[in-house]
């Protein structure tokens, strides 16, 4: 598979099915022929109700494929696309993602939300140039200079989302810092060597240091 690792999430629709296995099976064994025998890191199971809207089992997967930079596999895309919670959860995870049962939903279903998310904006962009076009026609003085580099503001907002995504992949890695220190890892050091020896990637995609350990646990202290 190139490299590549994954983590398998699996879903059953009640209670009875996740005691029985009833499916179960079947999404593993779809998800190991798609896999080629290549076992995933982890594997999560949900098991939820027609009523049940919130996914703590998906949240877990996707967690899991943020801080291993894994990709999520699934057996069947056909109900959990249609899953209003699976889909919006998935997206605000940037999570990529397979489906045993249709290998090109990833890059299709990208190109379909990116379709509908450039209609919306074009329909913005042309509501706001009907609104400038009045508010000229009425008199009123707009715009500024707009062939302008960066300023202080938009340079801080930059920052600013930096700064999120960095703290929201610290909380991320939280638990298993928890976890390293509770099994005797009580230096940065340790704790480093820890997350190399799980698979765990850096921020950037190399090995972790002391030093990097200390600015995650730094952003994730109140």
């Amino acid at each position: 598979m190139h490299g590549t690792r994954y983590i398998a999430y699996y879903r059953v629709s009640t209670a009875r099915q996740g005691r029985s296995g009833l499916g179960l099976e079947a999404q593993k064994q779809a998800v190991q022929t798609h896999l080629k025998g290549e076992k995933p890191l982890s594997e999560f199971v949900e098991v939820e109700t027609g009523t049940r809207s919130d996914r703590p089992q998906l949240a877990a997967a996707l967690t899991a494929c943020r801080v291993l930079k894994a990709v999520l596999v699934i057996a069947k895309l056909d109900r959990l696309a249609r899953n209003v919670a699976f889909v919006s959860n998935l997206m605000e995870a940037g999570v990529e993602f397979e489906a045993c049962d249709f290998p090109q939903a990833n890059r299709l279903t990208i190109h379909i939300l990116a379709a509908v998310a450039e209609n919306e904006a074009r329909m913005i962009s042309e509501r706001t140039r009907a609104a400038l076009t009045a508010a000229k026609a009425r008199g009123a003085v707009l715009g500024g200079f707009r062939g302008r580099v960066g300023t202080y503001t938009d340079l801080a907002k930059a920052r600013a989302v930096r700064t999120a995504k960095a703290r929201e992949r610290a909380i991320d890695l939280a638990a298993t810092i928890a976890e390293l220190r509770l099994s005797g890892a009580n230096s940065l050091r340790s704790i480093a060597d820890g997350m190399n020896s799980r698979g765990i990637l850096a921020a950037r995609g190399g090995r972790w240091s002391a030093s990097q350990v200390r600015n995650v646990i730094a952003r994730t202290t109140f």
